[in-house]
């Protein structure tokens, strides 16, 4: 059976603008090489125009009524891998990609309510995901990890979901490296970016 990998996209800069896509681009080319039978599903948040839920939505969700966030849930769910490409925006993940998530946390789809709680819907097969960042300092280690609120929200919603299977990627400090120091440290992700795509 083909498998499907779902690339989302939320970044509002030009793919070559941005240290994030650049990077996320550099894993997906590897990994369709690696799997050329893959499909691959790429969504740009920015293009699909996504809004914060509204009143109309919610009310759909709750009734049952076709909408355009069930629309993207089933999307979801029909992914085997996911990779999310998303800059650090002050500690966090961009506001559109939170948008996405409140789309995509569906219930019934993508997770559903028991007596014990939550349950993740998307635990039915093995899927992983990669969350690819760039980030302006260093987030993944030392005093300041503990301000990390992006990898971690992204991993808690996955897992949420059923998708335990995540790895991050991140070329931190590019807001404080220059010239031959950023491009060795943008080399050095790239390539970082193969190796994990190539058993992706």
């Amino acid at each position: 059976m083909t498998q499907k990998l779902l690339y989302v996209k939320a970044n509002p800069k030009a793919d070559s603008q941005s240290n994030t896509l650049t990077l996320a681009n550099v894993f997906v080319q590897e990994y369709q090489t690696k799997n050329p039978e893959s499909e691959i599903v790429i969504i740009d948040l920015y293009k699909e125009d996504i809004k914060p839920l509204d009143a109309d939505t919610l009310a759909k969700m709750f009734s049952g009524e076709k909408n355009r966030a069930l629309d993207y849930a089933n999307q979801f769910a029909s992914a085997d891998k996911y990779v999310i490409a998303a800059p650090m925006w002050n500690l966090g993940i961009p506001a559109i990609l939170k948008a996405y998530f409140d789309y995509v946390s569906y219930v019934g789809v993508s997770f559903k309510y028991t007596a014990e709680g939550p349950i993740g819907l998307l635990a039915d097969k093995p899927r992983k995901a990669v969350h690819i960042s760039s980030r302006g300092g260093v987030y993944s280690e030392g005093a300041a990890k503990e301000f990390d609120l992006s990898d971690k929200y992204v991993r808690t919603i996955l897992g949420f979901f059923g998708i335990n299977q995540v790895e991050s990627l991140f070329l931190e400090n590019a807001n404080v490296l220059q010239g031959d120091d950023l491009r060795k440290a943008i080399d050095q992700s790239h390539q970082a970016a193969r190796n994990l795509a190539a058993n992706f």
